[in-house]
């Protein structure tokens, strides 16, 4: 089996084809870079991961002269690769024969260690010094390897170059020219991922700088990811920007009900209300990135228009009324509305429920009489799914890195199953907008109410009793008798599963307005149960009586 020593350690790779920082990480040894991810080519301009390097042969170690870029250079059977961590090695573990000569004119380690320091003094010759104001202070490379890596003290004397910074980069994005450390992460971005190459370096050596194409700003749907892949605070989100300290924000593991895909996310949250959303690598998903409907999709969650407590009209008004007398009522109405019609009386499952939700709400109705028909709500459908990279001409081109869905819902397989459990069949909502219905439950929770008001037909029959349970008003709410205020994606725990029945669990980001009772908790005391809703018991009670999750 090829084997890779770093710092004396024994890797084994098998026949994976690695470079230095990969066969590192593998030993739990760390290369610090800027310039290299995974997702990207390879350039080895931050010079940042230089390590020490050599082969074992005829069981010697012959080591190479001058430090290496441990992000360009390929191991293969018997590499040994010493980094400036060398000092910090596993001391029970052999030490590997290195030519005495080698040794004898500095220690282990001690070159790739000088090579990252003086790497980095260069990085900050012309970086300027405004980590308090800066966005990126908290999680920012620069900052965290000149701590680990780099010398306490500055050379510089001379004045430091400041060029103009770019605010018109993009409508979304913009440009700290002066922090930049020119690791070209965004540049290649724009050309292997999303194929529109607004990006570029002009200029040379003490003079180059990122810009943007005489006009061709950067607006296509992946250009938030050069915010998330700027290893400094040169790319700022305008969304984010001056918003919160990272320090201050809670961050959880989340998944973006902005299309069908289901990309996994970082949720930054700070006191219930969401800041901002990142892209969770899960080569299950979507890989390293999202789009930017997904990444500036949260602000339903903080509108002010969201409904934040239920109301039920009376004398062609909607009032406040109290979970405690409401709860009683529905229960009777719907209870009445079973016993005297039946196939009259529909409950709506939207695809932006979890199938946790679906599942009991589902059980609810079906409790109350079997012919109690489930419908499947709308699900939105946009255009064609958009793919990238793209060429000149707009045109997706193989391989595809990365699609945006056309189907603008996270869950239509999961509540499609539960419907197909509960019931044996699943009923398109345009099926019975014609009815004319004695009760309806409108179960949506959309984020985007364009996408709900254009797929209800303009003449639809309002039903004698409507319930509908939404963020924002819609044409489903303005008819309704009772509006329930739903819980977003951020501020439930839950299972979506995306078009190719990939399932994701998720935790709660946030907690949703003092009078929002959550749609999982409501089907509790829906079916008389005791105690506070537990995302996870439900999830076992699905598996037990749904195959498809079993």
């Amino acid at each position: 089996m090829p084997t890779v020593y770093v710092n004396d350690k024994p890797v084994e790779i098998g026949t994976a084809k690695l470079n230095c920082v990969q066969a590192a990480e593998l030993a739990g040894a760390f290369l610090p870079h800027y310039c290299w991810h995974e997702a990207l080519s390879v350039v080895a301009s931050c010079r940042m991961c230089l390590v020490e390097m050599g082969d074992l042969k005829d069981g010697k170690v012959t080591m190479q002269p001058k430090v290496l870029p441990g992000c360009q250079t390929p191991v293969k059977d018997g590499t040994v690769i010493v980094t400036g961590d060398y000092d910090k090695r596993d001391r029970a573990l052999p030490v590997l024969p290195y030519d005495p000569a080698y040794t004898k004119t500095a220690p282990l380690g001690a070159r790739a260690k000088k090579a990252q320091a003086d790497t980095l003094e260069g990085l900050l010759i012309n970086h300027p010094l405004d980590c308090p104001v800066c966005d990126k202070a908290g999680e920012c490379k620069l900052q965290d390897f000149s701590y680990k890596y780099g010398r306490s003290e500055s050379r510089m004397v001379d004045l430091k170059n400041t060029p103009a910074n770019k605010p018109g980069l993009s409508s979304k994005i913009t440009l700290f020219t002066d922090r930049c450390i020119m690791c070209t992460r965004c540049v290649r971005f724009t050309r292997e991922i999303s194929g529109t190459a607004e990006l570029q370096v002009v200029g040379r050596g003490h003079h180059e700088e990122i810009d943007t194409f005489p006009g061709r700003p950067l607006e296509n749907k992946l250009a938030g990811n050069v915010v998330d892949l700027c290893p400094v605070g040169a790319l700022g989100s305008k969304d984010f920007l001056y918003k919160q300290r990272v320090w201050y924000l809670k961050t959880t593991d989340g998944v973006c009900n902005g299309c069908s895909t289901g990309c996994s996310t970082y949720v930054d949250t700070n006191k219930d209300i969401v800041y901002r959303l990142r892209a969770r690598y899960n080569p299950k998903a979507q890989g390293h990135f999202m789009c930017d409907d997904g990444r500036y999709g949260y602000h339903h969650a903080n509108s002010g228009e969201r409904f934040v407590r239920p109301v039920v009209k009376t004398e062609g008004r909607f009032k406040p009324v109290p979970w405690s007398v409401l709860l009683p009522q529905l229960k009777l109405d719907f209870q009445t509305a079973a016993n005297q019609n039946a196939m009259s009386t529909v409950a709506v499952l939207s695809p932006f429920l979890t199938v946790e939700e679906a599942f009991l709400l589902g059980s609810y109705f079906k409790s109350l009489s079997p012919h109690i028909r489930l419908v499947l709500g709308p699900v939105p459908v946009i255009g064609a799914d958009d793919k990238y990279p793209k060429n000149v001409k707009g045109e997706s081109i193989e391989p595809v890195k990365f699609t945006i869905r056309a189907e603008k819902a996270p869950n239509r397989v999961g509540v499609e199953e539960v419907l197909k459990a509960l019931q044996g069949e699943v009923i398109p909502f345009a099926k019975v907008t014609g009815e004319a219905l004695a009760a309806l439950w409108f179960a949506g929770g959309y984020p985007n109410p364009a996408h709900l008001d254009a797929l209800v037909p303009p003449a639809w029959k309002t039903p004698a009793l409507l319930v509908a349970q939404d963020l924002l008003p819609t044409v489903v709410t303005a008819s309704a008798k009772y509006i329930l205020p739903a819980t977003t994606g951020f501020e439930k725990d839950g299972t979506f599963v995306n078009h190719a029945g990939y399932a994701q669990t998720f935790g709660r980001s946030a907690r949703p307005p003092v009078e929002v009772r959550s749609e999982l908790q409501l089907a509790y005391d829906l079916l008389d149960r005791k105690g506070l809703a537990q995302a996870a018991n439900v999830r076992k009670e699905l598996a037990a009586k749904v195959a498809y999750f079993s």
